[in-house]
């Protein structure tokens, strides 16, 4: 009941006819309002940004099709226990890897370029720029909108000074499936998610 609520609620209503330049607007300006009003987040608390990521972010990406695309074929292969465990490792490491970014957020301002799609485009490409720091930090995002979906647009890959973030794990993780299979290469996330060990 109460996710039918939300689903009728104006906000839900308004996110979804959101265009997706002022989603990846409306997402980055809450995200940065979060990071700088939250010590534990600015120390590296990985445990609240893993809080947050499932709060905030989890919410708007479409994380099943970036672990399958960053899987490879392999995934196709893969059992649902498998692919479970990808995601949950895949999302640990992701929270692990960018958490000491956090720490470095201070007086940042998100500027998204305008965006250069037809009205019913459903896949899309949104340009941004983090101002604030020495240079200007390129971050574009690949989102889509699946009609129906009730939520908006979600993000499927994200680009950070000009690295696709599914890409470089891809070919990553295709060398590890190589090597040790698919089991070979949870085993491998999940020791490299351990505390301690180098994301």
């Amino acid at each position: 009941m109460l996710l039918g609520a939300a689903l009728l609620s104006p906000t839900a209503a308004r996110a979804a006819d959101e265009a997706a330049d002022a989603f990846v607007r409306r997402l980055s300006a809450e995200l940065l309002e979060v990071v700088k009003n939250d010590r534990s987040l600015k120390t590296g608390d990985v445990q609240r940004i893993a809080a947050v990521v499932d709060a905030r972010v989890m919410p708007h990406l479409n994380f099943r099709r970036m672990t399958a695309s960053a899987v490879g074929p392999a995934w196709r292969q893969a059992t649902p226990e498998q692919q479970a465990r990808l995601q949950d490792e895949f999302k640990a490491l992701l929270v692990r890897t960018y958490a000491g970014a956090l720490g470095q957020v201070k007086d940042q301002t998100i500027q998204v370029k305008p965006l250069r799609a037809a009205a019913d485009e459903t896949e899309v490409l949104v340009r941004s720029e983090i101002r604030g720091g020495p240079e200007p930090i390129q971050l574009d995002y690949r989102l889509e909108k699946t009609p129906g979906q009730g939520w908006g647009w979600k993000i499927y890959n994200l680009n950070v000074m000009g690295v696709w973030l599914v890409d470089t794990y891809r070919t990553q993780f295709g060398q590890e499936i190589n090597a040790r299979g698919l089991d070979g290469l949870i085993a491998s996330l999940s020791d490299r998610n351990k505390p301690g060990a180098r994301p």
